[in-house]
């Protein structure tokens, strides 16, 4: 538990958790789209309390320990604030980056726990995180962004380059010669893991190819160790072998508890795989069925399932640390790199343009695939994409496409460059109409 709050923070407390509450119920409010102006009012209400926690600090002789509770509730607010700036389409301002960041640093860190990991898969993080890093960095010298969050941000950012560069450095050391090997054990132990959590019972005969290949793969080794074609001792012998005897531990342990996991650790299972499913389902339709603020609820359940793990490791009632490891790991480290998929997915495109965005798409992949069949085309087959767009179009006023309460929400230059590129394919094939007589 957080340790007891100072009277001094106690009015910061009820004014952030009050500021909490309020997010939750923005959440949960499908009625009316958020509003850009509601998010920013509450984050200047956010920024203030922040600085007023800052005075009380710098004033205070004690300094606050890591679980103190005003900091856990601002990192909740932090998050939820940073997933609002998402669903009204400011992906692109440094409040957004919070709840990336710290998913990003959760992916970073199994990965780093786990070494199960090669040098190009580290690729799509290190430039997500540039990415990041530029827009945080464009706020500081706009001044667009208070201080106390800059400050906030920057720590969290270099704590994910810190873990990043341990990742890159680490896979530096190993030797183009052991590359190959690596790889193929990399997904070894991946694909173990997702044969782990079936639950059909053809999954341990599944399980006897991979152990051919590690033992042809441990063939290789001559006086223990993987040698070079010019029978040399090329370096990165340990992650090589450290990863080897993992896939070996992960095939046992599979084939062993036949039943997936233990019955202590049964209820994480199964939390996890429902997590699992219902985030694989949110990757493929979140565009149309959801708002980036859905993802709090998995965030708060995967933070909640992670903190149960010490060292690592699951234990029971009893310290014991009861079989089925490799299997919630995989679930777990799966469930993170869900919401980090759908969080990096993300579009600026704010709530009320988003039908609007979702239609041109459906219009766009329709055209695309007319175009790819080729023509020659009747004005009656076109005629309906023509209409559409056309519909779309007088949307607009003076230019722009307007909420219900006729702001101009995020996301214009988005939906016009894809209602334009609607209307140049539409322009192309028109180029191959027949007369219909």
């Amino acid at each position: 538990m957080p340790n007891r709050v100072s009277e001094e923070e106690l009015p910061i407390l009820e004014s952030i958790i009050n500021i909490r509450n309020r997010l939750q119920a923005l959440k949960k409010d499908r009625e009316h789209y958020i509003k850009s102006s509601a998010v920013t009012e509450i984050y200047d209400e956010v920024t203030e309390l922040v600085k007023k926690l800052i005075e009380i600090r710098d004033q205070s002789a004690e300094s606050p320990t890591s679980d103190n509770r005003v900091n856990a509730v601002f990192d909740d607010v932090f998050q939820l604030l940073s997933l609002f700036f998402m669903a009204v389409g400011k992906n692109k301002e440094s409040p957004a980056t919070y709840a990336q960041l710290a998913t990003l640093k959760q992916c970073l860190d199994h990965l780093n726990e786990s070494g199960v990991y090669t040098i190009d898969e580290l690729t799509p993080y290190k430039n997500r995180l540039m990415d990041m890093k530029r827009i945080i960095n464009n706020d500081e010298v706009n001044k667009a962004i208070a201080e106390p969050h800059l400050k906030l941000l920057n720590k969290k950012l270099i704590s994910c380059e810190k873990v990043l560069n341990q990742l890159l450095d680490s896979g530096l050391n190993l030797s183009d010669d052991l590359a190959p090997i690596h790889h193929r054990l990399v997904q070894i132990k991946r694909e173990l893991g997702a044969i782990g959590a079936r639950t059909d019972p053809d999954k341990i005969s599944d399980i006897r190819p991979y152990q051919d290949e590690l033992r042809s793969i441990d063939s290789k080794r001559v006086d223990g160790k993987f040698m070079a074609p010019d029978g040399s001792i090329p370096p990165g012998q340990a992650q090589v072998i450290g990863l080897l005897e993992e896939c070996y531990e992960d095939a046992h342990e599979i084939i062993a508890s036949q039943n997936n996991v233990s019955e202590t650790l049964k209820p994480i299972y199964d939390r996890l795989i429902e997590l699992k499913a219902s985030l694989e389902r949110l990757a493929l339709t979140h565009r149309w069925t959801s708002r980036e603020t859905d993802l709090w609820t998995y965030q708060l359940q995967l933070s909640e399932i992670d903190n149960m793990r010490k060292d690592g490791k699951f234990y029971d009632d009893e310290g014991n640390v009861p079989e089925g490891q490799t299997v919630l790991l995989y679930l777990l480290h799966k469930c993170y790199r869900l919401v980090y998929k759908i969080l990096s997915s993300s579009e600026p495109i704010a709530e009320p343009l988003i039908p609007i965005h979702n239609q041109l798409h459906t219009v766009r992949r329709f055209l695309n695939e007319i175009k790819k069949f080729g023509g020659p085309f009747t004005s009656r087959e076109l005629y309906p994409y023509q209409m559409k767009l056309a519909s779309i179009d007088n949307m607009r006023v003076d230019g722009k496409f307007l909420d219900e309460d006729g702001s101009i929400p995020e996301g214009q230059g988005i939906v016009m460059a894809l209602l334009n590129e609607c209307y140049d394919i539409l322009f192309e094939l028109k180029a191959d109409i027949v007369d219909e007589n």
